[in-house]
């Protein structure tokens, strides 16, 4: 009776306690290196019940090659290969900016638009250069998630419309953020905080719905009592 009354002492300590909930949340690794990214998706996802990891806590892995055609199979290849090396369940994503004038393009090709080393300036000063003369700036952020467990595999996608400025704009985010114009709030992306562009962005979008398909998917196959 002591010895399970002590137990009792125990949990009613660690229950009022940060790391109680931690033992029980379910894990997930965010597949990215990407510093930027992965602050984002953090924040995205932190009313969300689960322990979030990421790449930083997994040195033996390294940058993950985006070897495919489409924003989902890249996207598939880092959630799977991720899950597969430590067996934890993993979200991949890719991004694209797709330039309707430019037939779609960086599109799949973002991240190295101006080769393989190039830095978001470099990426950013070439659609400029190739935009010069476009009078439609139209263009748009998709971004598809992938979760994979080992088991199941499910997918989501965001998507924003905006405009190509003429020139960056703004000192926030990341990426072509200093040139995607969102018309509804009359700012680029780089000229919102981080709470403003994770209510709009095609990222934010994305992960809001795979929150509510986990959620949903979690509910289902939770395991019943006798």
């Amino acid at each position: 009776m002591q010895t399970q009354t002590n137990v009792f002492k125990v949990l009613a300590v660690l229950e009022s306690s940060f790391y109680f909930p931690r033992l029980f949340m379910k894990k997930i690794i965010l597949a990215t290196h990407n510093l930027h990214k992965m602050e984002e998706m953090t924040d995205l996802l932190k009313d969300f019940a689960i322990d979030i990891l990421t790449l930083e806590q997994f040195s033996n892995i390294e940058d993950i090659p985006e070897t495919g055609e489409t924003l989902k199979e890249n996207a598939l290849i880092k959630a799977r290969t991720v899950n597969q090396l430590t067996g934890i369940p993993a979200i991949g994503d890719d991004t694209g900016l797709e330039v309707n004038t430019l037939n779609g393009a960086p599109g799949v090709y973002s991240a190295r638009y101006a080769g393989e080393t190039a830095s978001f300036e470099d990426n950013v000063n070439k659609l400029l250069s190739e935009m010069k003369s476009k009078i439609d700036r139209s263009a748009q952020f998709r971004t598809v998630t992938a979760f994979v467990n080992g088991k199941d595999e499910i997918i989501t996608e965001g998507k924003i419309n905006g405009l190509i400025t003429k020139e960056p704009k703004g000192a926030y985010g990341f990426g072509y953020d200093p040139v995607f114009y969102f018309p509804e709030l009359k700012r680029t992306f780089a000229e919102l905080s981080t709470e403003e562009k994770n209510r709009i962005s095609h990222r934010g979008l994305a992960l809001q719905k795979l929150c509510k398909l986990l959620s949903a998917h979690w509910s289902e196959n939770k395991p019943t009592g006798d």
